[in-house]
């Protein structure tokens, strides 16, 4: 699966929005992937994973754990993970970190794939990574559908993608004209709290 297979899943979902959004990473965009979209479909989303999964085998081999950042890496991360018959376990937010909560654990040594959706600056894998590595996980890699940063991510970490593309994004005080002149939407779930 290309970037253009993975363009058509959320075209076909009506998942690729236009206009002004403030993204999960405070970043202000003209598109937004609304992969929920997508995910609420399981034949969409057993394409894609499926071919996610099959990327991260061929480039690492198979990990003992699949972790995704809550909320919404939680279905994508699982659906690797069914692909690669491993268990799928979630860090979510508790006084704003990410922590491994609901009994989950992560053996000393356990290869870890951490699956998210879209990423847009790598924030939310590198906060991710903590707690797994607290644990004494070994990250072998992050892991997305989406790279909307054309690659220029900073993760951390080697870097899987199934589709990487350049979508502007912009700091609050540098909006371009045509995108300030737009009411701006918020729809990602960072800053929801547990």
């Amino acid at each position: 699966m290309n970037t253009q297979d993975v363009l058509e899943e959320f075209r076909g979902a009506g998942a690729l929005r236009e206009g002004h959004f403030i993204l999960a990473s405070g970043r202000h965009s003209p598109m937004f992937l609304q992969k929920n979209l997508v995910f609420q479909y399981p034949e969409r989303t057993a394409r894609l994973c499926k071919a996610l999964a099959e990327k991260i085998v061929a480039q690492f081999g198979k990990p003992d754990v699949i972790v995704a950042p809550a909320v919404g890496a939680i279905i994508p991360g699982y659906e690797v993970a069914r692909w690669l018959g491993v268990p799928s376990i979630y860090v979510e937010r508790e006084d704003g970190k990410f922590k491994l909560r609901r009994a989950f654990t992560i053996a000393p040594g356990a290869k870890v794939v951490v699956v998210e959706d879209v990423i847009t600056t790598g924030g939310s894998f590198r906060e991710a990574v903590e707690p797994i590595e607290a644990a004494g996980g070994k990250v072998l890699c992050c892991a997305c559908i989406v790279d909307r940063s054309g690659g220029k991510a900073d993760v951390g970490w080697p870097l899987v993608a199934l589709a990487t593309i350049d979508v502007p994004s912009y700091a609050a005080g540098e909006l371009p004209p045509e995108l300030a002149a737009l009411p701006a939407e918020e729809p990602g779930s960072k800053r929801l709290r547990a």
